[in-house]
């Protein structure tokens, strides 16, 4: 069970991409409409119900905050209790945005509750192509040049590509584990759905991820009407339900 519920804390969003995303003529990108990226995307908080088997288990946060020298800080973080089961965790990432590409500068995630507690540290350097383990001093060897992202991060790249180009039906994204590792996230357009969430009646697009060796699926639903902020999450794995995330509260900061 908390390998199961250990899950949300690696999707929400919530979603580098490997392709440079097309941009089709009727689609302006953020940088070509010469509006400022706060403008697309403004400083915000969201909080997410965690149920599973519709049953509340927790909550989500997710928050996006603007600092100094052109960088942002990309928030998320669960707070679970079910039955003895107890699991916090928390992850940040500092990025900046060029071209309408995120560009990771630091990592940190943190875990505390039932079982091992686990931290990770990460810090990038794009100009040096490599990646430094904070916690282990130690340095490995990355090629940023394909669009490399964290965990975490790349879900912003995946809502700059639906803003971009919500045509757009096939997204991959290569992410750096915390172990140092790089894997493929691939995501596949599943479709458009009119859902009734704690925040409200949503018109939504739908993402699809599948695991096939882990007989892992993930739905992740998108407004268009919010500028494509995740507002609903859905896993199962061998045909049972893991978890659902679903939108209550969003607020400006």
């Amino acid at each position: 069970m908390l390998k199961r519920l250990s899950l949300l804390c690696l999707t929400l969003p919530v979603l580098v991409f490997a392709n440079t995303a097309l941009q089709t003529p009727s689609t302006p990108s953020i940088v070509e409409q010469k509006k400022s990226f706060s403008a697309i995307i403004p400083a915000y908080r969201a909080t997410y119900s965690l149920l599973r088997k519709s049953d509340p288990v927790g909550k989500a946060i997710r928050e996006l905050t603007y600092l100094d020298d052109n960088k942002i800080e990309y928030h998320y973080e669960t707070d679970i209790n079910w039955l003895i089961f107890s699991d916090k965790r928390s992850e940040t990432a500092i990025v900046k945005i060029e071209n309408n590409k995120v560009i990771p500068l630091s990592y940190d995630y943190q875990r505390e509750g039932t079982g091992r507690d686990k931290a990770y540290q990460w810090q990038y350097d794009l100009a040096a192509q490599t990646a430094t383990n904070l916690k282990k001093d130690k340095k490995i060897s990355l090629d940023f040049t394909d669009g490399l992202l964290d965990k975490l991060s790349y879900h912003l790249q995946n809502r700059i590509d639906l803003i971009n180009n919500p045509e757009q039906k096939r997204f991959i994204y290569p992410v750096i584990s915390t172990k140092g590792s790089i894997k493929n996230y691939q995501y596949q357009y599943d479709g458009e759905e009119e859902i009734i969430l704690p925040y409200g009646l949503v018109k939504t697009i739908r993402l699809k991820r599948e695991i096939i060796e882990k007989k892992r699926i993930t739905y992740a639903w998108f407004a268009p009407e919010l500028n494509y902020l995740l507002v609903k999450l859905y896993q199962v794995k061998a045909g049972t339900e893991q978890f659902e995330a679903q939108l209550s509260i969003l607020e400006p900061k």
